[in-house]
């Protein structure tokens, strides 16, 4: 039939929306007005299905499955049909069973009995990807909704994002129309103590008893216990951090000696035995920050949509996207100019930071976990393809082959 359903798994929801508002998941933490977000809901299913509403079906846990206060005012509201799963305490923490099934079975049925045209997700939950695939094949159209994350994490299944036919994401703005930070001061109890302890403390001090005969001396108080110094971390040398204080340490004894031709010596161990590599030199890149120091938590956010939704996972073009990002956050063109002078080496901890990126779109070879050579060198050769059309001068080393 032509109408929409929208069926909204309560935990994400709120979940999401605490983490946006408060930087942690309880949903202690944020007050709803549940009229105003079902009001929201149904308005933005309607507007983008262009069909009218059959039912909100509101998914969520309580324990022993007994309606909570605000599902009790929900299940009152028109269109809108409440389904408790079961709030179980497991190593904690509190747990939601059942839920996940219920909405892969309500989904099943509304899609089997053709009761209408398209269908709403609020979640995450990778669960319910059989669920909308059996709704896809008897020909429902399937949107998937997404809450905006910010705290770097996507929340949102990546099987799900790929199968549904249509996806939007409900942003900051939008869940503020409905969803509030609590006030701390309603959700602790005022400090300090109690009225009928402050009497006892406000009350006058009692008068002091007789000195004691001066022959019974009051024993003398023990003596306190020395402070003891604080406990140092104990730090871990690297190879690298030895062979650099083996090299200080022969330059203060001999300081007339030349330690550059000397410099520390890194022993590793291969198939041939140990084998004697100089250490290498930090270089002035190696002072540039990381893509991860230079991005808040939204930006990450946006970045992991951005690799879902929109990035294919070429080599070459993975390569491209983290330079691009990299520089634009960076944004001084002048210390970009730094790199040139180690071309084509990439700074170690950018590059490790750009190899672990790329594995995300399955860069690995199924041994070790390694990506495969060719793969690495076009990953590099996008990364310097996309600086060259950032600084000055670039575009003359870097020759797309």
């Amino acid at each position: 039939m032509d109408r929409c359903v929208v069926l909204v798994d309560a935990g994400y929801l709120l979940g999401a929306a605490a983490s946006l508002l408060a930087g942690e998941s309880a949903r202690s933490r944020v007050t709803v007005d549940h009229t105003a977000l079902i009001a929201s809901l149904r308005e933005r299913a309607e507007e983008e299905t262009g069909l009218p509403l059959l039912r909100i079906y509101w998914f969520d846990a309580a324990p022993e499955r007994r309606p909570m206060p605000e599902h009790r005012r929900l299940r009152v509201l028109p269109r809108v049909t409440v389904r408790l799963g079961a709030l179980t305490r497991a190593e904690g923490r509190w747990v939601q069973k059942g839920v996940d099934a219920a909405m892969h079975a309500e989904l099943s049925e509304l899609a089997r009995n053709r009761a209408c045209a398209d269908v709403v997700l609020v979640t995450g939950d990778g669960d319910l990807l059989p669920g909308m695939m059996s709704a896809k094949e008897h020909g429902v159209a399937v949107h998937l909704w997404a809450l905006q994350a910010a705290d770097g994490d996507f929340n949102q299944s990546e099987d799900l994002v790929g199968e549904a036919d249509e996806r939007r994401v409900l942003d900051r703005e939008w869940i503020t129309r409905s969803v509030r930070l609590r006030d701390p001061a309603l959700a602790f109890p005022p400090a300090g103590p109690r009225p009928e302890i402050a009497k006892i403390l406000a009350a006058p001090p009692a008068a002091p008893s007789a000195a004691p005969p001066a022959a019974a001396e009051a024993p003398a108080p023990p003596a306190e216990p020395a402070e003891l110094p604080p406990t140092a971390l104990k730090v871990v040398p690297t190879p690298k951090d030895l062979a650099g204080r083996t090299a200080a340490q022969s330059h203060q004894q001999q300081p007339g000696a030349a330690v550059a031709g000397n410099g520390p010596v890194l022993r590793w161990s291969s198939d041939r035995g140990w084998v004697d590599r100089p250490a290498e030199a930090p270089t002035a890149g190696d002072a540039l920050p990381t893509l991860a120091q230079l991005t808040t938590a939204e930006q990450r956010w946006a970045d992991r949509e951005e690799d879902i939704t929109a990035i294919g996972g070429d080599p070459h073009e993975v390569g491209q996207v983290f330079a691009r990002r990299w520089t634009e956050r960076l944004g001084d063109r002048e210390r970009l100019t730094m790199l040139w002078s180690d071309y084509p080496r990439i700074p170690h901890r950018v590059d490790g930071e750009l190899l672990r990126y790329a594995a995300r779109f399955g860069l690995l070879a199924h041994k070790d976990d390694q990506i495969d050579e060719h793969d690495r060198y076009a990953i590099r050769a996008g990364f310097w393809k996309e600086l060259a059309t950032r600084v000055p001068g670039g575009e003359l080393i870097v020759v797309d082959d």
